[in-house]
């Protein structure tokens, strides 16, 4: 009897957190077409199953993900770097429309780097290193890093780690503010967990559109910016979750959020 394959991606949930873990780690995690399919479609299933209320992305063994699996890019079999096909393509961009943490152990280079860049937080193991280093095996970042990065960082960081494609550790990372935290390689999970259930135990409609405003706000004036953020305040007035928070406050109990 033969066992069937490892699942290149495993999918587990716990207390209305998912997590999803990247495993191929004979290849740290590189990002292959089928691996690359497997997170489109982890993705989806977040975004679509409301019993799901925040996503931990995080990578088996050594590697959170070392960017596109070159192997198979130098057989001519993929265009995973840049092409259409990649999920990283801005075309392929899945919406999740909820908060999805990355937790970025050990090596978290190019593609790998990008898929971090579009969660909504980053937290460090202690011996992650970071970088886009695409440029040096002469092509450059076609998942979004480039553009994501100029958004994130601060202009002159942003473009110096593009251009030199050089690698950061997790500190350095951490005062550019490319992570938001730092835990002990053995404490990463946990702590990330933890983080993952306390926003999971809010009210999910209130934390989608808190999301929302959050990433519209940049590219609005100021006053459109805040008149989008009443809008979306006073719909979420209207749901039940609204009315349950300060009732369970005033009654000294947990607030059981229902996302109504």
């Amino acid at each position: 009897m033969t066992n069937s394959p490892a699942p290149v991606l495993r999918f587990e949930v716990s207390d209305r957190v998912a997590v999803l873990t990247l495993n191929r780690p004979e290849s740290l995690n590189a990002l292959n077409r089928e691996l690359s399919s497997a997170i489109a479609d982890a993705f989806r299933r977040v975004r679509d199953d409301d019993e799901i209320r925040v996503a931990v992305l995080i990578g088996e063994g050594r590697a959170f993900c070392a960017g596109a699996d070159l192997k198979e890019r130098a057989s001519g079999s993929s265009q995973m770097s840049a092409g259409p096909g990649s999920f990283l393509a801005p075309s392929n961009t899945v919406d999740v429309g909820k908060p999805i943490i990355a937790a970025l152990n050990g090596f978290c280079l190019a593609g790998g780097l990008e898929l971090a860049l579009r969660c909504d937080m980053r937290f460090g193991a202690e011996s992650a290193q970071f970088g886009l280093t695409e440029i040096t095996h002469g092509f450059f970042p076609g998942g979004g890093g480039p553009q994501r990065m100029m958004r994130q960082l601060p202009h002159a960081i942003a473009l110096d780690l593009l251009l030199t494609g050089d690698k950061v550790d997790a500190q350095t990372a951490l005062g550019m503010g490319l992570v938001s935290r730092i835990f002990p390689d053995d404490e990463l999970l946990p702590k990330t967990m933890e983080v993952a259930k306390q926003i999971a135990s809010y009210a999910p409609l209130a934390v989608q559109a808190l999301r929302e405003v959050a990433y519209a706000a940049p590219d609005l004036p100021l006053d459109q910016a805040l008149r989008f953020g009443s809008s979306l305040r006073w719909i979420i007035a209207q749901t039940e979750d609204s009315k349950e928070g300060p009732r369970a406050f005033s009654e000294k109990r947990q607030a059981n959020y229902r996302g109504e």
